[in-house]
């Protein structure tokens, strides 16, 4: 039997001290789509493969990015529906923090009480982890910033992150191309140049998502002719 025994079990730690059900959550977060974040000096830029199944579906009622405050965006891989409970959960605690303080949440914070979501349901009867890890990004007065979240309800801080079906790829890819002071232009062509490296099919401003925030701390997703002129430009 070994470890399989423990496997339905959400609160039960298998012998070599694993929540099995958590390492599940994972791989359906690596046969999500492809998404990724880059921080730049004066920025951050996160975006996302985003391929429907059928010829028949209107893609632009598909998004893969969501805008949680002003000046916080999020991206996802793995399960879509998993994904728009967090981002109601999210949105809700800024909102509740607005309400009181009248500014904008700090972006570690916000990151933090959505990883706490998260972590709860690892610990919790009668619920199953989230299938899927999250890429926030946003400026506020410490900067840029880029964080992951994952099923486990761990979150780290990166400079420059991948996740998803193509993650090691696009990982080893943006641990060539990343540099210290590369700024968000350059950040927005190295994240399109690492989405293209492992796509399937040809890639286009439709079947992609681009979302940025600099300096003026506002996020905003780009427009499919921007993508597309950036496309032009990396080609």
């Amino acid at each position: 039997m070994g470890e399989s025994q423990y496997s339905f079990s959400l609160t039960t730690f298998s012998p070599s001290g694993k929540l099995v059900q958590i390492e599940y959550a994972l791989n359906a977060v690596n046969q999500g789509a492809t998404s990724l974040g880059i921080k730049a000096t004066n920025g951050v830029v996160i975006a996302t493969e985003k391929k429907v199944r059928s010829t028949l579906v209107d893609d632009t009622t598909l998004q893969r990015i969501s805008l949680l405050t002003p000046n916080i965006g999020v991206a996802y891989s793995g399960m879509g529906p998993d994904s728009r409970v967090l981002v109601r959960k999210a949105r809700k605690q800024a909102q509740a923090y607005y309400r009181v303080y009248k500014e904008h949440i700090p972006v570690a914070q916000l990151c933090r009480e959505t990883a706490a979501v998260m972590q709860e349901f690892t610990q919790s009867g009668g619920v199953r982890p989230f299938g899927v890890s999250l890429l926030m990004a946003g400026y506020d007065e410490n900067g840029p910033q880029l964080y992951q979240i994952d099923p486990s309800g761990s979150f780290f801080a990166w400079k420059a992150s991948a996740m998803g079906k193509n993650m090691v790829n696009a990982k080893t890819f943006l641990e060539k191309r990343y540099a210290e002071d590369m700024e968000l232009e350059d950040a927005v062509h190295t994240a399109l140049l690492t989405l293209k490296e492992g796509f399937e099919g040809q890639i286009s401003s439709s079947n992609i998502e681009v979302g940025i925030i600099g300096e003026d701390q506002v996020f905003r997703l780009l427009t499919p002719s921007e993508v597309a002129d950036y496309l032009e430009e990396v080609e």
